[in-house]
């Protein structure tokens, strides 16, 4: 059996009742995005990660896309970050909050199974943590917790999944670059963020009424405007770039 950890993680194990846990405190962010411009977001993330993100499409292969939410002006850096914790006040995508846990692919002679297996990040396993379980193998109330956002956010995901293959299906999605310049009292220097893909207004016109319908009928809509809306947020990260950079 072969598990494909997702995308951040580095080795996981699938998660075993007796294991006790090394949890991150409350707002404290995972090491990998921590240095990362782009963060997944799931379907139901669209309007909380849209109050304060630009939300783009991104792909590995031009042809299957995800959603992701842009914290960072530089593919290594995220500006909601500051001492291993999330900016206050700031909305942090459940794929932050989840971990060191995750719904993880298996393998079985090389054959990619359908059912997802809750494993947990092999670092994070640790005698002096917290145990999830009780002696009589009961789960603890913060399990119960953690097991319902790990459920919920994996539905979630399938459902964006879904929205991202109708999207680019219908031809809604065109590349896009980001490029800026900071003013010279702000610390100056040029930027440039490229790999993204956001929906083309344009292309929404030449949708039949069946798509149309479609769109509404799933949400799918609601979350392109979100998005569109969404993409305005690149001037705040500006601004939060220019605000680190004179505090450097």
């Amino acid at each position: 059996m072969r598990i494909s950890p997702p995308f951040g993680y580095k080795q996981v194990v699938p998660f075993q009742k007796t294991h006790k846990v090394r949890l991150l405190a409350a707002g404290e962010a995972p090491e990998f995005v921590r240095e990362g411009a782009a963060i997944p977001i799931s379907h139901s993330e669209f309007v909380p990660a849209g109050r304060h993100y630009p939300i783009v499409f991104i792909s590995g292969d031009g042809k299957s896309f995800n959603a992701v939410a842009i914290v960072g002006m530089n593919t290594k850096e995220n500006l909601f970050v500051s001492d291993g914790h999330w900016a206050g006040e700031t909305y942090m995508p459940a794929y932050a909050r989840r971990y060191p846990f995750c719904m993880a692919r298996m393998n079985v002679n090389q054959v990619e199974q359908k059912n997802r297996l809750i494993c947990i990040e092999q670092s994070a396993i640790d005698e002096n943590g917290e145990a999830m379980f009780d002696a009589k193998g009961q789960p603890t109330s913060k399990w119960q917790d953690l097991e319902r956002l790990l459920g919920e956010y994996e539905t979630d995901l399938e459902r964006v999944r879904e929205m991202c293959a109708i999207v680019a299906d219908y031809g809604l999605l065109e590349p896009f670059t980001m490029q800026a310049k900071l003013k010279l009292e702000k610390g100056g220097g040029s930027m440039q963020l490229g790999g993204m893909h956001r929906i083309a207004e344009k292309n929404i016109e030449n949708l039949n009424a069946a798509q149309l319908k479609n769109l509404l009928r799933r949400g799918i809509m609601a979350r392109i405007y979100v998005h569109l809306l969404s993409l305005e947020h690149f001037g705040r990260l500006l601004d939060r770039k220019a605000a680190r950079g004179n505090a450097a």
